[in-house]
């Protein structure tokens, strides 16, 4: 899947929102829109900038995942998701104990080191 589609379904996430919604908001089919997504396609200039409305982002970060302009609002919608994405992970870890929190980011922290 393209970067596009893929910050597409990444925004669509964040939103709590799916590809029906943004088809119909965008007032285009289901159908169109995951043959596009299927054939990896970038949409027309056009639908692009219907899509980012939607979705309330620009339209050259959908394309190369970039804002021209960089905010201190867009910079806590990045935590923001971050938070959304990893929230099972935090509210396991605030469940534990504190020395089993600290076990367990040690253990994350190994798998960091592992992964290079």
């Amino acid at each position: 899947m393209s970067g596009f589609w893929k910050r597409v379904d990444e925004e669509l996430e964040y939103k709590g929102k799916n590809r029906t919604y943004l088809a119909s908001k965008c007032q285009f089919s289901l159908a169109s829109f995951n043959l596009g997504v299927k054939r990896d396609s970038t949409p027309s200039a056009e639908t692009a900038v219907k899509i980012a409305a939607v979705l309330g982002v620009s339209v050259e970060y959908l394309v190369n995942g970039t804002n021209a302009q960089k905010s201190t609002k867009s910079q806590e919608d990045a935590q923001l998701r971050l938070y959304r994405k990893y929230k099972k992970i935090i509210d396991i870890l605030e469940s534990l104990p504190a020395q089993k929190q600290d076990s367990s980011i040690k253990i994350i922290e190994q798998f960091k080191i592992l992964g290079k």
